[in-house]
């Protein structure tokens, strides 16, 4: 059932919108001003607020920007005697859902009150989403190593300056460029990813700042690049130490100027795009040899992050079995298992050289082909070489 809440100054007017949506079994609270309304939202979920604009110790306008500062999600349909542009316009910019006039059309108010409790329940699903998506994202570990990986993401998130994440393959510079994003301002706007080793050198510039129809003889029509898919938002150039020569030069000139070209276009487009970028080269090393622009690494390389590989981090190797445990059985809806001590001893004794990948890679193995509990003899069996 919806849970309602009528913000009113006249009790009549809140008698009437009671009687009204109780009728259609909206469960429904009151208050009898803005001050007492902000209160409740605070301290209860609601799905909808029906909330008047003129009201004494703290109008409806106010209470409504009070309670988005705070982070309430409750969906506000403003009610005012006085239906004018200026008082909508106003509700709008600050968060309303709608604006209704008095005394309301009933078909009007029961038909805005659905589609609010409607969006009230997709920003929940949202946020549940985001929620899940941000714990499987979750850096997990508590070595030295990993807890200044975690320090170093908190302080920078909530910046703009681009980061250089560094590290061997599988050590999760992915996931760290993801937490940057989910903790910045940005992470309601796209996250865009790029695998620079993945494209051929002759397609990453189209990849990247698109193309116009005809700039080549597949281009059959206009694509929109990465670049611009990603603005307002993140785009994360993965193993950037793989990307050619000539492709460099236009992302450099995107960060300086914070304008692209399509590959066949004279036009320049203005793009607002946080850049993370992630390689396992060695890039001072890349330009010593002439395969990395030095400008663009210091363009790049504002805020470095080494991830450590999993060999320099063996402590945390349990903490992330348990959870690799735990995502196996979400994924596969069965019970989540455990090891036994021996078996997690010769875990921690083992190369890795795929890194925190591998263990993935290896406790969803011994997940599907164990028992309720992972022996030593599984461990054994299933995580070697020879399997």
């Amino acid at each position: 059932m919806a849970k309602l809440l009528i913000v009113d100054d006249e009790k009549s007017i809140r008698d009437a919108l009671r009687d009204i949506l109780e009728y259609e079994e909206y469960e429904v609270d009151e208050a009898k001003d803005g001050e007492e309304g902000l209160e409740m939202v605070l301290k209860t979920h609601y799905d909808v607020a029906l909330c008047d604009i003129k009201m004494p110790k703290l109008d409806g306008l106010e209470m409504l920007l009070k309670a988005k500062e705070e982070g309430v999600m409750t969906q506000f349909v403003m009610i005012s005697a006085f239906g004018n542009v200026e008082n909508a316009v106003e509700a709008t910019k600050r968060g309303a859902f709608d604006f209704i006039t008095k005394p309301p059309d009933l078909n009007r108010l029961l038909v805005t009150v659905r589609n609010a409790i409607e969006k009230s329940k997709d920003v929940e699903v949202i946020k549940t989403l985001k929620r899940r998506i941000y714990k499987i994202n979750e850096i997990v570990g508590e070595s030295d190593l990993i807890k200044k990986v975690k320090d170093t993401i908190d302080r920078v998130a909530p910046t703009e300056a681009r980061v250089l994440i560094t590290g061997p393959n599988g050590s999760g510079k992915e996931m760290v460029a993801k937490q940057i994003h989910e903790k910045s301002n940005r992470c309601n706007q796209p996250s865009v990813e790029v695998n620079c080793a993945a494209i051929p050198s002759e397609l990453i510039e189209s990849e990247l700042f698109g193309h116009e129809k005809g700039a080549f003889t597949s281009a059959i029509k206009q694509r929109i690049g990465k670049f611009e898919q990603a603005d307002g938002g993140t785009l994360f150039l993965d193993e950037i130490g793989d990307m050619s020569l000539s492709a460099q030069a236009k992302v450099l000139r995107a960060l300086q100027e914070s304008k692209i070209t399509r590959v066949g276009g004279d036009k320049e487009i203005k793009v607002n795009v946080r850049v993370i970028a992630a390689t396992n080269k060695d890039l001072k090393k890349e330009i010593a040899e002439g395969n990395f622009r030095e400008d663009l690494y210091h363009r790049l390389n504002v805020i470095p992050i080494h991830v450590p590989a999993l060999t320099d981090r063996k402590s945390d190797i349990p903490l992330l079995a348990d959870k690799f445990l735990h995502d196996v059985a979400d994924e596969y809806g069965d019970a989540v298992k455990e090891f036994e001590p021996e078996a997690m001893e010769y875990m921690k004794s083992l190369p890795w050289t795929g890194n925190v990948r591998e263990l993935r890679n290896v406790v969803e193995r011994l997940v599907i082909m164990c028992g309720p509990t992972i022996t030593l003899d599984d461990v054994k069996l299933y995580a070697g070489i020879g399997f």
